[in-house]
């Protein structure tokens, strides 16, 4: 189906531009939602006659979303999960958490703003970008921790991961320690040289 697009679609097409795309794309997101129009003689017509009231609304919402973007700018969130010692998350940190972890900080975003490929599912810091508009995208991270303590480990740059493999590497040559100098096996070691001593 061909849409004439009435604001910047992400990876689609500029304001006024007829592109095609799928029809369940078209009907289910695009027109559903206002950001497009069926590319028909009538429609095109019409387009003509809204372009200018379009252009100056863009750009009062793009100047919104400026400020907007201003504020958020490099912003670090912090998202509190349980996670094995591997780092793995118990579950995962979705768009609905950021937003959630957003309004408590006191910003408002709506869901499709944020634009995560796939859910969080790993401790750590994770870089994300927000489409404040269509034409204004900032990047935030979102750090991701069993604690608070361990956000700010993690922010202040230490790498949670490796202090837990030294200390599985520390228990492991304590294990390997305490099998080599093994008490009883000192004990049965030290009689035979003695045992050699009197034959001589």
């Amino acid at each position: 189906m061909e849409v004439i697009l009435l604001e910047r679609v992400n990876k689609l097409g500029q304001m006024g531009e007829v592109v095609k795309v799928r029809d369940g794309y078209a009907r289910n997101f695009l027109l559903k939602r206002g950001k497009a129009l069926r590319a028909t003689a009538d429609n095109r017509a019409r387009y003509d006659g809204m372009k200018a009231d379009l252009e100056a609304r863009n750009l009062q919402s793009k100047g919104e979303a400026s400020k907007v973007a201003e504020k958020i700018q490099g912003k670090n969130i912090i998202v509190i999960r349980q996670a094995s010692e591997a780092g793995q998350l118990f579950g995962s940190v979705t768009v609905r958490d950021i937003v959630v972890a957003f309004e408590a900080d006191g910003v408002a975003l709506e869901r499709p703003q944020v634009q995560l490929d796939a859910p969080i599912k790993t401790i750590g810091r994770h870089t994300i970008t927000v489409a404040i508009h269509p034409e204004v995208e900032v990047e935030v991270t979102v750090t991701v921790a069993r604690s608070q303590d361990e956000a700010e480990r993690i922010n202040r740059g230490e790498d949670i991961s490796t202090r837990n493999e030294d200390r599985d590497a520390a228990a492991e040559a304590i294990a390997a320690a305490g099998e080599f100098f093994d008490p009883e096996a000192q004990d049965e070691a030290e009689p035979a040289p003695a045992a050699e001593e009197t034959e001589k």
